[in-house]
């Protein structure tokens, strides 16, 4: 995870592997953080996320849905790979129930510094974030770890 208050970017991404276990709790710890920090530009990479189960995805529109379109969310960016279908229906499927309440832009992107650049309208300080966040994790690089409150411009991975 990545948080620059400057642009009120949070940056999300899963490390845990294939193990789901820490899912729900990372979801809510999300929406706690999300709303402490009032973040408006959230991005999240599903690329390292495994296939969403079925029961996650019940979940997640259940629970967590419901609480992720209250946030001051303004711009969400969604990293998953065309080859990653599976994840890609099933988040479009959470995302068609909730459509009529979603007042945030949604943007998919394959990959991530694409989506930084639409989330900071280009900002200067991209060169830098990515550069703490490559020198933490190193370019394309998972660590294990959990959600934590953020430092100021400290990456981690969730």
């Amino acid at each position: 995870m990545q948080y620059d208050e400057q642009l009120s970017l949070l940056r999300i991404e899963w490390a845990s592997g294939a193990d789901t276990r820490t899912l729900r709790q990372s979801a809510e710890q999300l929406l706690v953080l999300d709303r402490e920090l009032g973040v408006r530009n959230l991005l999240f990479n599903m690329n390292t996320f495994p296939d969403i189960s079925v029961y996650d995805q019940v979940w997640l529109g259940v629970s967590w849905m419901p609480g992720i379109v209250k946030l001051p969310l303004e711009r969400v960016v969604l990293v998953n790979h065309r080859h990653r279908v599976h994840n890609q229906l099933a988040i479009d499927s959470l995302l068609a129930m909730f459509r009529s309440i979603i007042r945030f832009d949604i943007q998919y992107f394959p990959q991530p510094e694409p989506g930084l650049q639409w989330l900071a309208d280009y900002s200067a300080r991209l060169p830098e974030l990515q550069a703490e966040w490559d020198a933490v994790f190193g370019p394309g690089l998972v660590q294990a770890g959990s959600l934590e409150a953020p430092h100021r411009h400290q990456p981690e991975r969730l």
